[in-house]
């Protein structure tokens, strides 16, 4: 839900007409309508009623409405916010990545970075598990995207979003059929080791620690369904693997356990514009978030 799109539904609220709204945003009105259509696609809801002559305000629009100018309001108050802070070395910022689902919410945190440090570039820098905590921790990254096992002395971890934990099974597997795995229906199976520093993720993967001497040794949660396809044992991921690392030969099946938790990270002692935009992007993200889950109810 990208924080443009909001500011569109906002203003065909007040002006109940397509033309007159997108003259306001400088753009055609086929345009802001496929804006408006896509948010509607998104949300799962009809926002506005159309007829030849006038657009209402469904229900569901109204709540969304309300939650927009919320929402906007917060925003428009982060770049104030960011002012005060000192501001960036430079114009680039390296942020540090764990593939785990991050694109999921990728293009709201960077649009809401943006609105705060708009003469600012950000740059992807590829991590691993070994790497994610002590990238930010050493100044090899600006802000980092990681998969949040727990806590690290001088890193702060701001929440941006949860996911369950699944199983990767081979598609050959009899468990590939299952609705949903527990601990007892993958006792004694073998799984693909996952590796890295902290011990929280000993702790998240549980079940992972049954590996065995074919085991594959993966580094980061992208290399995870291949290694499963290619030795065909299990692996434990997040459910949002099953958008972003779709592969022909695993499947993705909810395993009982402690959900994953992505955070944005930054150096504790760090108090520059650039990590109090991250901060402050990834606290509202999940505030919209929860938002759009209430629209259509």
């Amino acid at each position: 839900m990208d924080i443009q799109g909001l500011r569109y539904v906002v203003t065909l609220a007040e002006e109940r007409h397509f033309r007159k709204a997108a003259e306001r945003h400088y753009i055609a009105p086929q345009a802001f309508g496929r804006h408006v259509r896509a948010l509607e696609k998104e949300v799962g809801a009809r926002l506005f009623d159309r007829t030849s002559r006038r657009v209402d305000v469904t229900p569901a629009g109204a709540r969304l409405v309300e939650r927009a100018r919320d929402v906007l309001a917060r925003v428009d108050g982060l770049a104030a916010a960011v002012r005060d802070a000192p501001p960036p070395d430079d114009e680039v910022v390296r942020v540090g990545v764990l593939g785990f689902g991050a694109a999921d919410r990728w293009p709201e945190l960077r649009a809401l970075v943006a609105a705060q440090l708009p003469a600012t570039t950000l740059v992807h820098v590829e991590l691993d598990w070994d790497t994610q905590y002590q990238a930010v921790r050493d100044g090899d990254v600006d802000v980092a995207v990681i998969h949040d096992v727990g806590p690290v002395d001088g890193v702060r971890r701001d929440p941006l979003f949860t996911t369950a934990r699944v199983a990767v099974v081979p598609a050959a597997s009899p468990l590939a059929d299952a609705d949903r795995l527990g601990e007892d229906d993958v006792g004694g199976q073998a799984w693909v080791a996952v590796r890295g520093r902290h011990p929280g993720l000993g702790a998240w993967a549980g079940v992972t620690g049954q590996t065995s001497r074919r085991s594959p040794v993966v580094r980061t949660p992208a290399a995870i369904p291949a290694a499963v396809a290619t030795s065909g044992l299990l692996g434990v991921h997040g459910e949002l693997a099953s958008r972003f690392f779709p592969h022909p030969h695993v499947r993705y099946v909810p395993l009982a356990g402690q959900d994953a938790r992505v955070s944005v990270a930054t150096r504790a002692d760090d108090c520059s514009a650039t990590a109090l935009a991250f901060r402050q992007a990834a606290e509202l993200v999940g505030t919209s978030r929860g938002d759009r889950n209430r629209i259509g109810t």
